[in-house]
């Protein structure tokens, strides 16, 4: 499966668009609390994919599968926008950006037992190597240590686990899930489930037009049109390159802190940053190749 230049540019624009939401995070969460942030992004966000949807006349069937969004909502998207929601009042975005980064290691480890598949050393070792790294950003990061930042620094960490349980799930469970079905639904689901929460807390305000715009711009942008690039690559390039997008998130995330927000970039952030791509790079690596070799075996044996 050959990658077209297109895809390429979808794959950057995703790149770019996810580590910017990082930016507006920063902006909005300060004036309307991480769960107002959820909920509006997953509200807004989801209810223009299903208008678009609806549009395209695209039949999802969801009634059928509405316990399915509900789930796969509250596990990828309700429960890791809250808490890299909280973890954006104490961190800078180029910092969280690093610890979204994580994702596809999570994804290795958990795909051991859920998936039955191969423990090796590698994986052992690119794990190792994305701790270090997560390890080293802690430890330099330019904020000031107070009681907050292990909390906030454990808040992005289990956000990113969250994503991994949630894509592990989807490969096991999900294969009767429409991908645009899952995108819509199930963030209107998880907003629904977490707006009991939003109501009673508070908002500090102020809202003014900044706040909004970047709030637009997490559910229309961040949330709307990056799942349709993402989804789309899916389809033409599969998961794996796919998932090749946290490797660029790094960098562009530290740019965009920097530029817009006056974030400080430290050797102990690139570093780390370098040793979770690397690690990411090498368990990507190594399950193309595993899944090359079960096609080369299937095709011997047919």
């Amino acid at each position: 499966m050959t990658m077209r230049p297109a895809d390429g540019a979808r794959l950057v624009a995703l790149a770019i668009i996810w580590s910017l939401s990082f930016v507006f995070l920063r902006v909005v969460v300060p004036a309307i609390g991480p769960l107002w942030m959820a909920t509006a992004r997953l509200l807004v966000g989801g209810l223009a994919l299903c208008a678009w949807l609806a549009l395209m006349r695209t039949p999802l069937d969801v009634w059928t599968h509405w316990r399915a969004y509900l789930v796969v909502g509250i596990v990828n998207s309700a429960l890791p926008f809250v808490l890299f929601g909280y973890a954006a009042l104490h961190l800078p975005a180029s910092y969280l950006v690093i610890l979204n980064a994580v994702v596809p290691l999570f994804v290795a480890v958990l795909a051991v037992v859920a998936l039955r598949e191969r423990l090796t050393s590698a994986k052992v070792l690119a794990s190792i190597a994305g701790l270090a790294g997560v390890a080293l950003v802690t430890r330099t990061v330019p904020v000031e240590a107070d009681a907050a930042f292990p909390l906030a620094v454990a808040a992005g960490v289990f956000a990113s686990l969250c994503y991994a349980i949630a894509a592990v799930g989807l490969k096991r469970y999900g294969g009767t899930l429409a991908p645009a079905g899952v995108a819509a639904w199930s963030q209107v689901f998880a907003a629904v489930a977490i707006l009991p929460f939003a109501v009673p807390s508070p908002i500090a305000g102020p809202v003014d037009a900044k706040v909004v715009l970047s709030m637009a711009a997490l559910a229309l942008l961040c949330s709307g049109i990056a799942y349709l690039l993402y989804f789309r690559l899916i389809r033409d390039i599969g998961p794996a390159r796919t998932s090749t997008v946290t490797f660029l998130m790094p960098a562009f995330g530290m740019l965009w802190g920097a530029w817009f927000l006056g974030e400080s970039i430290t050797l102990g952030m690139v570093a780390g940053a370098a040793l979770i791509v690397a690690g990411t790079a090498t368990v990507l690596r190594q399950r193309s190749g595993e899944a090359e070799k079960r096609t080369t075996d299937a095709a011997r044996a047919a």
